[in-house]
């Protein structure tokens, strides 16, 4: 089992940068795809972007692509979102997700969720 939090989040103007990290309790951290997730007001929970296990792999929703970068440290047991050039239409909450899943590809279902982080994107 995994417990995560994320941090990070906050007010920034367009065209800013932020970056969320994602710490994780448990000694098999290094098992664990991780993905980020966000939730505007209004709209559904959508996929951003997930690393695997090894940090070898990484996703991206077309959205994000060129801005946004994910990274993992796992002697830390930490995730990173580095989020560039960002937009208006990036506000939401954003949050991180595991899964125990040792694999060269990402889960479509995790299993382990944070309690988000708020991401405010001004005009």
């Amino acid at each position: 089992q995994v417990q995560l939090g994320e941090s990070g989040g906050g007010l920034v103007q367009a065209g800013g940068s932020l970056r969320l990290s994602c710490a994780a309790s448990g000694r098999t951290f290094s098992r664990y795809a991780i993905g980020w997730f966000r939730q505007a007001p209004g709209k559904e929970r959508e996929f951003v972007t997930a690393i695997t296990y090894n940090g070898v792999s990484t996703y991206y929703a077309d959205s994000v692509k060129g801005r946004f970068t994910i990274s993992r440290d796992n002697a830390k047991n930490t995730v990173y979102l580095q989020m560039n050039s960002l937009k208006p239409e990036d506000t939401a909450i954003y949050y991180c997700a595991a899964k125990l899943w040792v694999q060269h590809t990402i889960p479509y279902e995790y299993d382990y969720w944070g309690q988000g982080t708020q991401v405010t994107v001004s005009s």
